[in-house]
Formats: C-alpha cells, sequence, structure tokens
C-alpha cells in the first residue's frame, strides 16, 4: 500500500456521488468514481486498490456481484456496501462473504470518513504482516523487518540506525524498561561490516560483583581459588564483533574505571596474566536512567559516560507512538502462534482501539506477553473486551465471532474439514473459502 491510497467508488447518482467525493476529499482521502460496476471492475483488472466503496443497487451488475468479483481479483480487499434500509439484512450476510463493512443510507460524511480510514489501516496492516511473513520465509532481514514502527519517531530512529551502524563508533542506548534497547543493539551489530563477528550481550545488573572482572575479562590458571584452566572472557570472545552492555547505569564503580579503560585502550589483561590482549570491538551501552544526572551526583563516572555517549540514540516509548500497537501486535500474534502451533486469534477494532488507548507501562514488552496470552485465549487488556466503543464495525465483530468458531471447531476435529462442515452446517466449499479468507491454515490444527 502507498502513501497515497487508491479508493474505488460506485454510486450511479450523481448527486451521492459527488457528496461522497467531496466529503473523502476533503479529509485527503482521493478517490476515483465510477457510476457502474462494470467500469470499476475494469479498473481492479488494470491495477490493484486499497478500498472499494460500492452502492448494493446499481444498474447492470449488482454491488453483491462486484463484491465477489473484487475479492476474487483480490481476497484482502477491503469492500465497504452502501446500502438502503431494506438491503441490510443483504449486507450483514455479505459480510460472512467478505466484505468489510456497511453503511446505511443517508449517512453522516463523519461516519464514512471513520469507516474508511478504519478499512485502509486493516489494509495498510495486512499488507505490513504479508511483507514480514515474505521477509522472514526468505531470510531477508532489512531494517524494516527487524526494527518495528512506521510511526515518524521509529523512522527517524531507524534511519540514524543505518547511518552510524558501519562506523564503528561506540552508542549509548536511552529507553525505557521494555522499549526494545537490545534490538537496536542486534541492528547496530547486523547492518555494519561486523555483523559476521560475535554479538556478545551482558546484562550489567544481573553478573555478580565478585565475577564480574573473570566474565569480562577471563582468567589464567591459578588467578585464584578454583581456576584449574585458563579461560577467555566475554570480551576476547567478542573480538571483531559487538559488545552490549545492558543496564550500565547498575555497573559498580569500582569496576567501571576497570570498563573505562578497555575502552580507551582497547584491551584486556585476563585475571593473572601479565599480558595485554589488543581487541577490535565495538560497544552498545544501554541504560534507562540518565547518566548525566548521576555522574553530577556521584553514582556513575563522568569519563565513563562521555566516553559511551559517543552516539546517543533514544527509543520512544510505546505510549508516544500509539499507531505501532497495531503493527506490533500483530507480529508478536504471528510469532506467538508459529511458536505454540495455535492460530492467530482475530483482534477486533474495538479491542484494537482500547488498546491503542492504554498507556503500555511496560512498552514493546508488555504488548509481546499480551499478544502471547491472546494467542494462548486468555483475555486482553482487562476490560477490553467489554468497552465496545460506539464506533465499534459491525464487520469486525462478526468476522471475529465467525473466525473463532470456526478455528475452535477446527481444533476439537483436529482438523478434519468434512467433521468441522457437517458440525457447522457450512458446504464444504464454503468452509474452505472462510478458512482462506481467515487466514486459517488446515496443517495448523492437525
Amino acid at each position: 500500500m502507498t502513501d497515497t491510497p487508491r479508493i474505488l467508488l460506485v454510486e450511479d447518482e450523481a448527486a451521492v456521488r459527488l457528496g461522497i467525493e467531496q466529503a473523502l476529499e476533503l479529509a485527503d482521502l482521493p478517490v476515483t468514481s465510477f457510476s457502474a460496476a462494470e467500469a470499476a471492475l475494469a479498473a481492479l483488472r488494470a491495477g490493484p486498490a486499497d478500498l472499494l466503496i460500492t452502492d448494493v443497487r446499481l444498474p447492470g451488475m449488482g454491488g453483491m456481484d462486484l463484491l465477489r468479483a473484487a475479492l476474487g481479483l483480490d481476497p484482502d480487499l477491503p469492500v465497504v456496501l452502501m446500502t438502503g434500509h431494506g438491503d441490510i439484512a443483504m449486507a450483514v450476510g455479505a459480510m460472512r462473504d467478505g466484505a468489510y463493512d456497511f453503511i446505511e443510507k443517508p449517512f453522516a460524511s463523519e461516519r464514512l470518513v471513520a469507516t474508511v480510514n478504519r478499512a485502509l489501516e486493516r489494509r495498510r496492516l495486512s499488507a505490513e504482516v504479508r511483507r514480514l511473513r515474505q521477509a522472514l520465509a526468505s531470510g531477508n532481514h532489512d531494517i524494516d523487518s527487524l526494527i518495528l514502527g512506521r510511526s515518524p519517531a521509529m523512522q527517524a530512529l531507524k534511519q540514524t540506525i543505518l547511518q552510524v551502524a558501519d562506523t564503528g563508533a561506540d552508542v549509548l542506548v536511552l529507553g525505557e524498561t521494555g522499549s526494545g534497547k537490545e534490538m537496536v543493539a542486534r541492528a547496530l551489530h547486523q547492518f555494519s561490516s561486523r555483523a559476521d563477528k560475535p554479538f556478545v550481550a551482558l546484562n550489567c545488573g544481573a553478573i555478580p560483583e565478585t565475577m564480574f572482572e573473570s566474565e569480562l575479562f577471563g582468567h589464567e590458571a591459578g588467578a585464584f581459588t578454583g581456576a584449574t584452566k585458563p579461560r577467555i572472557g566475554k570480551l576476547e570472545f567478542a573480538d571483531g564483533g559487538t559488545v552490549f552492555l545492558d543496564e550500565i547505569e547498575s555497573m559498580p564503580l569500582a569496576l567501571q574505571v576497570k570498563l573505562l579503560r578497555v575502552l580507551q585502550d582497547r584491551r584486556v589483561e585476563r585475571l593473572g596474566a601479565n599480558r595485554a590482549i589488543p581487541l577490535d570491538l565495538r560497544f552498545v551501552a544501554a541504560t534507562k536512567a540518565d547518566l548525566g544526572e548521576l555522574s553530577r551526583a556521584g553514582k556513575f563516572r563522568e569519563d565513563l559516560y562521555y566516553r559511551l555517549n559517543v552516539v546517543p540514540l533514544t527509543i520512544p516509548p510505546l505510549r508516544d507512538r500509539r499507531e505501532d500497537v497495531g503493527l506490533l501486535l500483530d507480529n508478536f500474534m504471528m510469532q506467538a502462534a508459529g511458536r505454540m502451533g495455535r492460530v492467530p486469534p482475530f483482534i477486533s477494532t474495538a479491542e484494537r482501539q482500547a488498546l491503542s488507548a492504554h498507556e503500555w507501562p511496560g512498552n514493546v514488552r508488555e504488548l509481546g506477553n499480551l499478544a502471547e496470552r491472546a494467542v494462548l485465549g486468555l483475555p486482553l487488556l482487562p476490560g477490553a473486551r467489554a468497552q465496545v466503543p460506539a464506533s465499534a464495525s459491525l464487520a469486525d465483530l462478526v468476522d471475529g465471532f465467525e473466525r473463532r468458531l470456526i478455528a475452535d471447531a477446527m481444533r476439537r476435529h483436529k482438523g478434519d474439514v468434512a467433521a468441522v462442515s457437517t458440525e457447522l452446517s457450512v458446504p464444504r466449499k464454503t468452509l474452505y473459502d472462510k478458512l482462506k479468507r481467515f487466514g486459517l491454515e488446515i496443517e495448523t490444527f492437525r
């Protein structure tokens, strides 16, 4: 999907068509209009669209036939039906056959624009998840598949990562707990000339002070009681690669002096040894604290702070980039479903709105945990399923119910399509169509 979506509108009444065009264009949503379904179908065959809005009753080919033909060309295309009062039952049935939503005439411009924006967002998410699936399958891990986010702040962060990744400069990553600091460090490593060398991650708050020197610098045989043979340390092991120092603010002051020396000299001396070993290392440190403030308070060495802070990278908290919640959720659910051998659940527009409104104190890590719970069939945020906004799409609610019903039956019958067809009283061909539309793969249930 491009930055400018391609929206097709089919309405045979000229005055109504003009009113819809004006409403969408005022909302910066350009639209291509047709007075007949046949012309719109020809446009779809000529090139992909991002959204189709069509009246149900049209001269010649009707809106329902256009719906089926459009989904035959592009099963993921959101189709919004415009109906008269007497066509509501037909429209609800059409949603079971793949329509995204319907709007009853006459409708307010605000409702039309809201429906169109929801449909386009769903289209964007579907396209992004499809691209991620293809990238994972092909092994092509570009920056957008490694660090997810379309928000301006994340786009700027990714651009900076690519600019500094291969410079060799030490980097200080700043971000709240759970914001993805290690992922940024891995991206810096992966997109550098060091990518084929080791990436060593160390949590400075998890290594006991008595073992810190041995872990980082290594030791010779006899260096201390129990040191029966020589051992290389983490820094020596990472030679040529990248060392990630997480929670650097928790490193004891006495050890900060020794780390500073390694940063300055790029040499390490094993405990009990008499010679220094030169190292080619890139250091990436991460913290959730303000190291400048800690250094002024005497709780962190000022010289180490300035040595680490060559290139500072700040990760925005998830609450400041809420437009990324949906994409991250879908990606995490896809990964969790693959690990657990389950089907990713359907998350309705109402639930997504509740998730976007959440403050996310645990940031991306909290969202990842929530995605795993969703795949296990557990509730999302407390009350998220009960709080259905007035703007919730009936199409999403119907789709969600139907998908869960089919998935549950497929799970009980271990992927036996014939048994599920009998239980749900659905023709087998129709069931296959629904499995494809909802992204339910039969092998997942077997």
